[in-house]
């Protein structure tokens, strides 16, 4: 009885040791595993329209155009160096669904280049990219010295869930995520625009309404250190929304409150101010002579101001007529239109 209970011990003891192995082989196979989807998961841009066969992309035929790719976009930005226009569409919004937002590439006739180049991944697989993507609202965009630039916010998705102003930066060539800049301070932010020397500045909207509060009316300046300051606050801004650097480096703000267009010294002291024909100004297109292309988004016209001349409306009735930008090799604005996720197309004279 007792030989027998001191074999059942022993048994006992080489099948713990063997469950151990087990288990120890078990985890050395899932680190492994985890080890090698991580690599798999690394952070990629989506490929432009066609399809993969035995491994091999092939781009779809030349003689099929493709139109949409675009959901509520608020911004265009033309990238010169691709000769394409980059379109970031909202998607769904943060209180339905966080982290949706994506980046297309436009040809210069509408076509689509690129469905989805940033944010091919849904929202769900974004986080486990190396490194993770956050696109959520993005509104206004830029491109300066290679890197594309979005004014996006975190939070939102509920009333009670603070949202907080983001301006999320990308490797233009590669289309990789960069640091992200915060500005605690701010809910959200609007329009965006870089000068020569990487100093960027961002329209706070604030308030809209008869009863909003100037002081929520801002546009903030950061360095190309990092430091985060009140660049103008309340009158004369007044529910500021588009943003632009002109041809001798000063910050031109466009009013959605007014018809008021305003041209400010990199040192904040108001230099100008011009009128658009409509009020509810949106985006700003400024060309090498001077010309400035003011959208209303409230009232669906462009005005063009000429140096020294008044305002004149060159299209009019475009439905949320956006942040509009300039195709410069086909000499054309391009209007995201947001209330109907298209773009709208305006050559020039």
């Amino acid at each position: 009885m007792m030989n027998k209970m001191k074999h059942t011990v022993a048994d006992f003891k080489e099948l713990k040791i063997l469950r151990s192995l087990i288990v120890l082989i078990t985890a050395l196979g899932l680190y492994a595993n985890t080890a090698s989807a991580q690599e798999s998961e690394t952070y990629s841009v989506g490929d432009p329209l066609g399809l993969t066969s035995n491994g091999e992309f092939q781009p779809i035929s030349s003689n099929v155009s493709v139109y949409g790719a675009i959901q509520s976009a608020e911004s265009c930005i033309y990238d010169a160096e691709r000769e394409l226009i980059v379109v970031p569409s909202m998607g769904d919004r943060q209180n339905v669904q966080v982290n949706d937002a994506w980046v297309s590439l436009i040809n210069f006739d509408g076509s689509v280049h690129t469905t989805k180049w940033i944010g091919v991944q849904n929202s769900n697989q974004r986080s486990d990219l190396n490194p993770p993507l956050v696109l959520n609202d993005p509104l206004g965009s830029e491109i300066a010295d290679g890197v594309l630039y979005f004014a996006d916010r975190d939070g939102g998705t509920s009333r009670d869930d603070p949202s907080t102003a983001v301006i999320r930066r990308f490797d233009l060539e590669t289309g990789e995520p960069l640091e992200d800049i915060r500005i605690e301070e701010s809910p959200w932010i609007n329009d965006i625009t870089v000068a020569e020397d990487g100093t960027i500045y961002t329209t706070q909207t604030g308030d809209i309404g008869p009863d909003g509060d100037p002081q929520s009316w801002k546009v903030w300046e950061i360095s190309p250190e990092g430091s985060i300051s009140e660049f103008a606050v309340g009158d004369p801004i007044n529910v500021p929304n588009g943003i632009a650097i002109d041809t001798d480096g000063n910050i031109v703000v466009v009013n959605f409150g007014n018809p008021d267009v305003l041209t400010f010294s990199p040192d904040g002291e108001l230099l100008k101010t011009e009128q658009a024909v409509q009020a509810g100004g949106d985006g700003i297109e400024i060309m090498p002579d001077g010309t400035k292309y003011i959208s209303s988004v409230r009232q669906g016209g462009i005005s063009r101001i000429r140096p020294g001349e008044s305002a004149e409306l060159i299209a009019e009735n475009i439905p949320s007529a956006a942040s509009i930008c300039y195709d410069s090799d086909n000499n054309q604005l391009v209007v995201p239109m947001t209330s109907q996720s298209t773009l709208g197309f305006i050559p020039l004279d």
